[in-house]
């Protein structure tokens, strides 16, 4: 196939233009006719089927001698133009193989350069990188120094959780056994009110039978006047014994009263104490939730050094696969 848009057609009208100007149709000359366009193989192959059907016209009326001779010229010029085609793929092969000699000088040369550059970048990152691992061997140092004191704090705050939860059972303790005698304190103040209670309507309700008793005997006795002065005296005497007795009662409840009154002050001043002791512990729980708070935040922070630490370590490892991998290329 022909490139360049080159075809029989124009080959043959660049050989007769080349004829017609009394010079040899050659394949040099009919690629420069042509433009320098075309492959010579392919003008080569043209001229040839261009040749062959002008031989064709014309052997019936050449003589023998003289189609010979053309034959010999024809060959002559075919063999000069195989040559000239041979010599000129040659001198194509020379100058590709030449130009890719003069690619490869170049690729070879910029390959220095860049193997040049490498080297002082590698130099360079070999320096940076030895200063990388002195930053890193300070920083692990300062990380181990750091956990340590870390490691410390936490176990100082745990044990300092450890003695507030002490501290907390034993306020709970304290706590119940407080809840625990103010409900037997009430229980107790319970039940004496109520036996109190109970005693003084028994009290009442026996005055007042003695009382009815009294009535009825007034009563019985209004006819018996006589006996009621010779026992007057008598009845006086009961009546103010009664009404010392009744006196000493009421002085009584006045007593158990006042005792009353003052078991609810003391039960007021217990259930004061136990809001304090409520509010006390709700401190110490408020403590302990932020001392917890405290040591996950530190928890945390150890966490993240060590993550740090985990990770350094993997960069000096990493640093020194390099290290090592340059070490042997350059003894190499």
């Amino acid at each position: 196939m022909a490139r360049g848009g080159i075809n029989k057609a124009l080959v043959q009208k660049a050989r007769q233009a080349i004829l017609a100007r009394g010079e040899n149709p050659s394949i040099d000359a009919v690629r420069v006719e042509l433009g320098n366009t075309g492959s010579k193989t392919t003008i080569h192959r043209y001229l040839k089927e261009l040749e062959d059907a002008e031989r064709g016209r014309d052997a019936g009326s050449i003589p023998l001698s003289e189609q010979l001779a053309n034959l010999v010229g024809q060959l002559a010029d075919q063999l000069e133009e195989d040559a000239q085609a041979t010599v000129a793929q040659e001198r194509e092969h020379l100058a590709r193989e030449r130009l890719d000699f003069q690619n490869q000088a170049r690729l070879a040369e910029g390959r220095i350069q860049q193997l040049e550059s490498l080297s002082s970048g590698l130099t360079e990152q070999l320096r940076t990188a030895q200063q990388a691992l002195q930053q890193e061997q300070q920083q692990r140092q300062q990380a181990q120094i750091e956990n340590a004191r870390l490691l410390q704090a936490n176990r100082d705050l745990e044990e300092r959780l450890q003695d507030r939860d002490g501290q907390i059972r034993s306020l709970e303790e304290k706590h119940q056994h407080a809840r625990d005698a103010l409900e037997h304190y009430r229980q107790a103040s319970k039940e004496q009110r109520e036996q109190e209670q109970r005693r003084h309507e028994s009290q009442v309700q026996q005055l007042q039978l003695e009382l009815r008793q009294l009535q009825q005997t007034l009563i019985i006795k209004q006819d018996e006047l006589t006996q009621l002065n010779r026992d007057n005296a008598r009845l006086l005497t009961e009546a103010r014994q009664l009404q010392k007795e009744r006196h000493a009662q009421q002085q009584l409840v006045a007593q158990k009263t006042q005792a009353l009154e003052a078991l609810q002050s003391t039960l007021a001043g217990s259930e004061r104490t136990n809001e304090a002791l409520d509010q006390r512990c709700r401190t110490l729980q408020e403590e302990v939730s932020r001392l917890s708070e405290a040591s996950a935040l530190q928890a945390q922070q150890t966490q993240g050094l060590q993550k740090r630490l985990v990770e350094a370590t993997t960069q000096l490892k990493l640093l020194g696969a390099p290290l090592a991998n340059s070490d042997g290329a350059c003894s190499t």
